[in-house]
């Protein structure tokens, strides 16, 4: 048998290996991690994840209407605006009322002023017996009544001194005199003028100096 003895020892002292396992193992592959399969989402995981969330928060902070709120919001504008229809209907008859009213009664304030003047005439045409003098006191103080009723309608008159310059727009020359004094000024008054504020209602008719 002592062919099997040595064919025993070769196996133990050589044993078989393959060229691979014989070679070192290079550091860098002895170091590197284990592969693993990757974990970053795609982009279309990540649209539909904000999709989602989104809708999710729009469900959320959607309060829940019923058709009755509703129905009652829109009872209750419709009430507003007849409420306001009904104010400015108002408030329009009211302007209207009174424009009327200030049509009508607009000299009620002139004619008020004018009855004392009406009632000094009727007490001078009692008087049978007037002297001149009587009689021209008495118009005299109807001319202060009747000028204070003006004014106080604003009621002006015009009636420029001798001297002043002619005004177009206040006195109408009726005709062109010579006179020691300047050129294009009033020399006599005609007929006084009258202002209303300030719109003429009749110009004073005026004799003017001559251009030298």
């Amino acid at each position: 048998m002592p062919r099997r003895k040595a064919l025993s020892t070769d196996r133990t002292t050589n044993p078989t290996m393959s060229d691979t396992e014989k070679q070192p193992t290079p550091p860098e592959a002895a170091s590197a991690p284990p592969e693993t399969a990757s974990t970053e989402p795609t982009a279309a995981e990540v649209l539909a994840a904000v999709k989602a969330a989104a809708g999710d928060t729009a469900e959320a902070a959607a309060p829940e209407v019923s058709v009755e709120s509703l129905q009652a919001q829109l009872n209750e504008a419709n009430d507003a605006f007849l409420r306001a229809k009904a104010d400015v209907e108002n408030a329009r008859r009211r302007a209207d009322e009174e424009i009327q009213k200030a049509r009508k009664f607009a000299v009620e304030g002139f004619a008020e002023s004018l009855l004392p003047v009406i009632d000094s005439l009727e007490a001078a045409l009692t008087i049978e017996q007037n002297t001149i003098e009587q009689m021209r006191e008495g118009v005299t103080a109807t001319q202060k009544q009747l000028l204070s009723a003006l004014e106080r309608n604003k009621v002006t008159q015009i009636n420029p001194p001798s001297g002043e310059k002619f005004n177009p727009h206040q006195h109408q020359a009726i005709s062109v005199v010579p006179a020691e004094q300047a050129a294009n000024t009033v020399v006599t008054v005609l007929q006084k003028g009258y202002l209303i504020a300030d719109r003429v209602l009749r110009p004073a008719l005026v004799t003017v100096t001559a251009p030298k």
